[in-house]
């Protein structure tokens, strides 16, 4: 699957580049990915409540933005090492759209000799351990699918900021969210850079 790579500036809030999605959505004629880097930044989906899932006193202390997303999934938190996808498809058929943009993430880290797999919940793990997260949702003119993969995350911030039950944690057999959690820097030296990641994604898309 190929996409048309296009770019935005650096720097913008995460509010802001979810703005462009909404925008690119609108009139897109084909298969298009951007990619993008955030300053801290915590995520929840359409359905979750930050009160639940956001330690709110954390982000306030230490300057993380919280803001809620249109697509469903679980709470994610993103920084200068997590590189940030979205792909957006003139199509509106869903599943098939956000199995492909996976697939492609999946096929993408396999080509590195990364032994990367999807899951029935939404993830990309190597190893047992989750690299990537994914959500979409679709709009009366196409699909808007967007995503993270962790290249150097700061992981204690990640723990502290985000607060899944403990239902949550037991379904994925594990006691804290760091503990299901795996940085790309820790597993390879494919990528000496986040941007070397970037750069590669956006030329496998090509």
């Amino acid at each position: 699957m190929t996409f048309e790579i296009v770019k935005y500036p650096e720097g913008l809030s995460l509010a802001q580049y979810l703005q462009i999605e909404q925008d690119l959505v609108k009139d897109v004629q084909e298969p298009t990915l951007f990619t993008w880097i955030v300053k801290p930044t915590v995520i929840y989906g359409r359905h979750q409540s930050a009160e639940v899932e956001v330690n709110e006193d954390y982000c306030r202390q230490n300057g993380i933005a919280v803001v809620q997303r249109k697509s469903g999934g679980g709470c994610v938190y993103a920084d200068e090492g997590n590189l940030m996808l979205s792909f957006i498809s003139p199509s509106t058929h869903s599943e098939q759209v956000f199995a492909a943009c996976l697939a492609f993430v999946r096929d993408a880290l396999t080509a590195k000799g990364i032994p990367a797999v999807t899951t029935e919940h939404n993830d990309i793990l190597v190893d047992g351990k989750k690299v990537s997260g994914w959500a979409c949702y679709t709009t009366p003119t196409g699909t808007i699918v967007h995503g993270t993969m962790l290249y150097d995350v700061n992981l204690d911030a990640l723990q502290h900021a985000i607060t899944p039950t403990k239902e949550k944690l037991n379904k994925h057999g594990v006691a804290s969210v760091r503990q299901r959690v795996v940085n790309l820097k820790e597993i390879t030296n494919t990528f000496i850079t986040i941007h070397a990641l970037r750069a590669y994604i956006e030329s496998y898309g090509d």
